[in-house]
């Protein structure tokens, strides 16, 4: 059996603390609202019609294909950043690109990083770029901070 190609997609981030590295992440899924799904993660292809969706009603639980970046750090004071990219192509029934980045640096390099790897992207496999859309988030940890940015996968209600 096959798994079904997804048709929608949005992004989402989030940024959390916690007393362990693992709930600081679960803490910034939550503020995602991806916390409560089973991820699935997966690398960087759109798929071809997939639609963008403003908020997607996931029932809890669910297996959730998403590209995702993130970075937890245990040093107070430190800032980190998560940024999450996608290239949408010209032609619809083309694919476009996800890509992901976290590292130690502001929301907007992070963004930044990640747009240049979306155009990198789409001049390497020579696809016509329509646009990008691109968010991203930091945070200065206080004791142990998180910080994550996805672009989960999913899949139209039956009848829309």
């Amino acid at each position: 059996m096959m798994i079904e190609t997804p048709d929608l997609y949005t992004l989402v981030v989030g940024k959390g603390e916690g007393e362990k590295k693992l709930t600081a992440f679960d803490a910034a899924l939550l503020e995602a609202g991806v916390g409560n799904m089973n991820l699935l993660r997966v690398s960087s292809v759109l798929p071809p019609r997939c639609q963008f969706a403003q908020k997607m009603e996931m029932p809890y639980g669910s297996l959730l294909p998403i590209a995702y970046g993130s970075i937890s750090s245990d040093v107070p004071g430190e800032r980190i950043a998560a940024a999450i990219g996608v290239g949408v192509p010209e032609d619809p029934d083309s694919f476009g690109m996800i890509m992901e980045y976290s590292g130690f640096c502001s929301a907007d390099e992070a963004a930044r990083k990640v747009e240049e790897m979306v155009r990198e992207a789409f001049e390497m496999r020579a696809l016509a770029l329509g646009e990008v859309k691109v968010k991203a988030v930091d945070h200065v940890v206080e004791q142990c901070g998180s910080v994550f940015a996805g672009c989960p996968l999913f899949y139209r209600k039956k009848g829309e």
